[in-house]
């Protein structure tokens, strides 16, 4: 350290002051609060009327919420000076632009803290308004206004988009108006391995027309760069995309198609429970036991498990619950292959073998396998298409339950949305850049 060179302290350098056009000219300091007194740098003594010297007639304050420093609210006391036209007598103030919006309570740097203290360090609003020493609302009323300016009405947010997601997501667990909203997210970034997934938007409701009507609002040229659509089974979101993207190419997501297996898989095994038992699986009851070891891939197995599910389809009684399972597996090891052209011929194989000639006691096979046809394409798309898969959709619906749990519930979905937005959006920090 004594090689370092130290400057003289600056009051205005440490606050970033001179960013905002402001200048210290005095300090007040206790164990609560921080109070920094300041003037408007520029005198802005021309009259914007008709260009006259202004003559300084009188001071007004003005408080800013700034930016929290040694653990405590700091806030700017501006001292603005009011002039008068000599020439045509026009009133007017020194311009506070820089340092904050007009009527804001924040400053703009306290804005951006504020913002950024919500997205990036997963803090409350409560919590922010506390460092910041105003209310709840007028913190929100900040946050929400930098984020908007920020990103949500940036005209140049929904640019560059060529792969999307779309799922539902329960925004609300009461009984009280809809709790589902359909979530539109841009895959665009993690097909081309730049970077993660982002929220686009998030409309009322989960049904097509849903998601109809948001496509129709986008414009024709951004529609015609959408390439893919990427989405779980329901097939409204199919239609939708469908009819207002008719040359994209519409994925059913891995996941999802696994999905359909499992519960195949499962409902199967509680059939078959109860056939040969009489009552919903127990513990100690082999199938019942086996549940878990069942959904694992088989190159998963440990030795244990192996021999579990040896003994539990030595039995005739289980050996619907075998075939269901062997289609489980030939699924996973489809999606596995190292080989995308192998998987696709894998999968189309095994789509035609459940499709076609099912025992009648294999209904839930039967069931499966018309699905499976019905969404041949979809599924077999995901081949054609790599690193596309609707996975990071589900991967934001987690961070919005995470959301939620530090607001303790969203009652409006619009502060939902925007507080969504600006979570999983692609806000990008800025204070520090």
């Amino acid at each position: 350290m004594h090689h370092a060179i130290f400057d003289v302290p600056d009051l205005n350098t440490f606050a970033r002051l001179d960013e905002l056009g402001l200048e210290a000219v005095g300090q007040r300091v206790d164990s609560s609060r921080a109070v920094i007194a300041c003037r408007v740098v520029d005198a802005d003594d021309w009259c914007h009327a008709c260009g006259g010297r202004g003559v300084a007639r009188d001071t007004v304050a003005r408080r800013l919420a700034h930016v929290p420093f040694g653990r405590r609210p700091t806030t700017l006391q501006l001292r603005i000076r009011r002039y008068r036209c000599a020439e045509c007598g026009k009133l007017w103030r020194q311009d506070t632009g820089k340092a904050a919006e007009p009527k804001a309570r924040l400053s703009r740097a306290g804005a951006v803290w504020a913002l950024e203290a919500i997205v990036c360090e997963y803090l409350s609003v409560a919590a922010v308004a506390a460092n910041l020493g105003v209310s709840w609302h007028t913190a929100n009323r900040a946050i929400t206004g930098e984020g908007r300016r920020v990103l949500i009405d940036d005209p140049h947010r929904f640019d560059g988009v060529t792969v999307i997601g779309v799922d539902e997501h329960v925004w609300r667990h009461t009984r009280a108006g809809d709790k589902y909203v359909t979530v539109i997210i841009d895959l665009t970034p993690v097909r081309n391995r730049t970077g993660p997934s982002r929220l686009l938007d998030m409309v009322p409701g989960r049904s097509k027309q849903a998601f109809k009507t948001w496509l129709a609002e986008r414009p024709d040229g951004w529609k015609q760069h959408v390439e893919v659509v990427a989405m779980d089974g329901f097939t409204g979101f199919k239609t939708a995309a469908t009819e207002e993207l008719p040359d994209a190419t519409t994925v059913m997501d891995p996941f999802h198609v696994v999905h359909l297996a499992a519960d195949a898989l499962d409902r199967c095994r509680q059939r078959v429970q109860q056939t040969t038992t009489g009552h919903r699986g127990r513990a100690g009851d082999p199938l019942y036991t086996a549940r878990r070891t069942l959904h694992t891939g088989a190159s998963l197995l440990t030795d244990r498990q192996r021999e579990r599910l040896m003994i539990l389809f030595t039995s005739s009684e289980h050996v619907e619950v075998e075939a269901t399972w062997g289609i489980y597996q030939r699924m996973l090891c489809a999606y596995r292959a190292p080989d995308r052209t192998a998987g696709r011929t894998a999968m189309e194989t095994l789509i035609e073998s459940v499709s076609n000639a099912v025992p009648a006691a294999l209904t839930e096979l039967r069931t499966l396998g018309r699905t499976l046809k019905h969404r041949a394409a979809d599924i077999l798309a995901y081949f054609d298409r790599p690193h596309t898969s609707n996975g990071p959709a589900e991967a934001i619906n987690g961070r919005l339950e995470h959301l939620r749990g530090i607001a303790l519930g969203f009652r409006n979905l619009t502060n939902y949305t925007t507080r969504a937005l600006l979570e999983t959006g692609g806000f990008k920090p800025q204070l520090h850049r």
